[in-house]
């Protein structure tokens, strides 16, 4: 692999897809970055979680780009991420109306990040690449069709 992400993502959490490896750095870097925040003296803002959860949005519209693109399936995938991005914005609710804490907002979101791309995006990464090996291996003239 050609990436170098030192920094936050554990390589055991590494898809071998570059572009989506990098948006998962870039996920665990801002939720690294709300914690050190909210357990700082500063004031919590919730411009930057309303931000992480806008990421989250970009990230997801990638993986279904990437599916499209490679010819996966990606219906399941996407259901999984509409849930997802409803259970998270209904944890970041709580937080702004006061009836969860950030800390523990911020504990399920790493927890259920980790979770999501061992459960889900590790497969989703192998049919990607089982997708672009058939087509790779296709003779010119039937893949052009």
């Amino acid at each position: 692999m050609e990436i170098n992400l030192a920094g936050l993502l554990p390589e055991a959490l590494l898809i071998d897809l570059p572009e989506i490896d990098a948006q998962h750095e870039e996920i665990f870097r801002r939720i690294e970055a709300l914690k050190e925040t909210c357990f700082g003296s500063g004031p919590v803002s919730f411009e930057e979680f309303e931000s992480l959860l806008e990421y989250l949005k970009y990230h997801f519209s990638t993986e279904e780009r990437v599916a499209g693109e490679a010819g996966a399936g990606f219906v399941d995938h996407a259901r999984v991420h509409r849930e997802n991005l409803q259970a998270l914005g209904k944890a970041f609710r709580e937080v702004r109306d006061g009836a969860r804490d950030v800390h523990s907002f911020l504990r399920y979101a790493e927890y259920w990040f980790e979770r999501h791309i061992t459960e889900e995006d590790k497969p989703f990464a192998d049919s990607v690449r089982k997708c672009r090996l058939r087509s790779s291996s296709r003779p010119e003239s039937i893949a052009s069709l």
